[in-house]
């Protein structure tokens, strides 16, 4: 799978974000080292914290189906009435995403901006002792 067919991935997943508080609708699309897609939409809750990203939708969901070996993410995100800006997974993704790979590959912006980071640089000193 391609990286623009991952954040076409992602955009697809973003269609189905619940957000009627903050309106920014996420999406995101796991890429497994077998060739797997996981997709996920960020749920939001009244009381926030209860909701959950679409980053940590897409590994749970892949996790529950017994994958461990990720290698690339993508995500895409903004306002309903926006399109193709960058999105970055926020800290508590970041996290839950370092405990499998530190080195995954983390894809954003749109199809035709695609931007490529590596998860260890956005996220250098992750709890868990990897890379010290």
């Amino acid at each position: 799978m391609t990286d623009r067919q991952l954040i076409e991935a992602a955009m697809a997943a973003r269609k189905n974000a619940y957000a009627p508080y903050s309106d920014f609708a996420v999406g995101a699309a796991l890429l497994t080292e077998d060739g797997k897609v996981y997709s996920g939409s960020n749920v939001e809750c009244v009381n926030y914290p209860s909701g959950c990203c679409a980053e940590r939708v897409a590994l749970y969901t892949a996790v529950a189906a017994g994958e461990r070996k990720f290698k690339t993410i993508a995500v895409t995100g903004w306002k309903r009435d926006e399109a193709g800006k960058p999105c970055m997974p926020c800290g508590m993704c970041r996290q839950a995403l370092y405990e499998f790979n530190t080195e995954l590959r983390v894809i954003t912006g749109s199809p035709d901006d695609i931007k490529v980071f590596i998860l260890r640089d956005i996220f250098p000193y992750g709890f868990g002792g990897y890379g010290l």
